[in-house]
């Protein structure tokens, strides 16, 4: 299973103890995947769809808790490509669907008693805090995803109505997070890739196992990253330790093949003397076996002595 259906399941599994709430969550998921058939005298009905079981029963749990009213489930097995189950969710009685409408602010009537849905979320649905949070959680359910965590940090609201998608966005954001939007051919998206933004998103909307889970990979991701940036700090290092020991042995080898390593001051004799012995190792490690031990820096400036005498004797026939 999927991250993102992972977390949608944990999320449907949270109790329903404000109906103010629930309403709020039910308004986002009627914008974000319902569906609304107005038939003669002005009748209207409600269905929402998905492919997700957990969702179905969370919809279905939401109208019986707020309006007490039928609800009919219908499976449909969609053989194209051999996809999951479809859950259709139906309210029969179409005077419930109205009141439905008319109590997330989706349906408006103007001048001459025509009936238009209305995608700007109303205030008084999200005054409360934990009705944004519910909101955002509706809406993440409806329409919502969040890409595998090992792979890249992403999380979007697929919505489409640029109104709500703004609205969406503003509720969001909100909460100090920092949700854009972009249109993606007829849709629009809202979207969060910072992952420590998603944590805290998962957090605000109840997500809390989804939430540890993407904070473990976090840890790890951040614990692989620094073992490879430190891997290629060493292994840039030791390149410039070998490239430098080679450059130093080739200065010794023209020194003693030109007059011999016995005629160099005893400073440059012995640490000559050293590389040869070690040429693997570093500056440090050469200026602690000197004797008296010495830095990295007068380890180099007697390097450049005998680099000065090899370049002066290079050119010697």
């Amino acid at each position: 299973m999927s991250f993102s259906a992972t977390t949608k399941n944990e999320l449907s599994r949270i109790e329903l103890d404000e109906k103010d709430c629930a309403l709020a969550e039910l308004a986002a998921l009627v914008r974000m995947n319902g569906t609304i058939q107005i038939a003669g005298n002005r009748k209207i009905n409600l269905k929402f769809t998905t492919e997700n079981a957990a969702i179905a029963r969370r919809i279905f749990s939401i109208l019986k808790m707020i309006y007490n009213t039928e609800v009919e489930v219908m499976v449909r097995k969609n053989r194209q490509l051999k996809k999951n189950n479809n859950y259709l969710i139906v309210v029969n009685d179409k005077d419930i669907s109205k009141y439905i409408l008319n109590d997330v602010g989706f349906i408006k009537e103007d001048s001459s008693n025509l009936l238009f849905p209305s995608y700007n979320v109303p205030e008084d649905l999200i005054f409360k805090r934990d009705c944004r949070r519910s909101y955002i959680r509706g809406s993440f359910l409806g329409g919502g995803s969040i890409s595998n965590p090992e792979k890249t940090y992403h999380m979007e609201f697929v919505t489409n109505n640029e109104d709500h998608a703004q609205n969406l966005s503003d509720i969001i954001n909100s909460f100090d997070l920092n949700s854009k939007i972009v249109a993606r051919k007829e849709n629009y998206v809202v979207y969060i890739k910072e992952g420590e933004q998603i944590v805290d998103i998962l957090n605000i909307i109840g997500a809390h196992q989804a939430l540890l889970k993407l904070e473990d990979i976090r840890v790890l991701k951040d614990v692989r990253n620094n073992i490879n940036r430190l891997v290629n700090c060493e292994t840039a290092n030791l390149s410039k330790t070998i490239d430098a020991s080679i450059r130093q042995l080739d200065h010794i080898q023209i020194i003693s093949d030109h007059i011999g390593l016995n005629k160099l001051p005893d400073n440059l004799r012995e640490i000559a003397e050293i590389r040869i012995d070690n040429p693997d190792a570093s500056l440090k490690e050469i200026g602690e076996m000197l004797n008296p031990p010495i830095g990295k820096s007068g380890v180099n400036h007697r390097f450049k002595k005998i680099e000065e005498i090899a370049e002066e004797l290079r050119g010697v026939n």
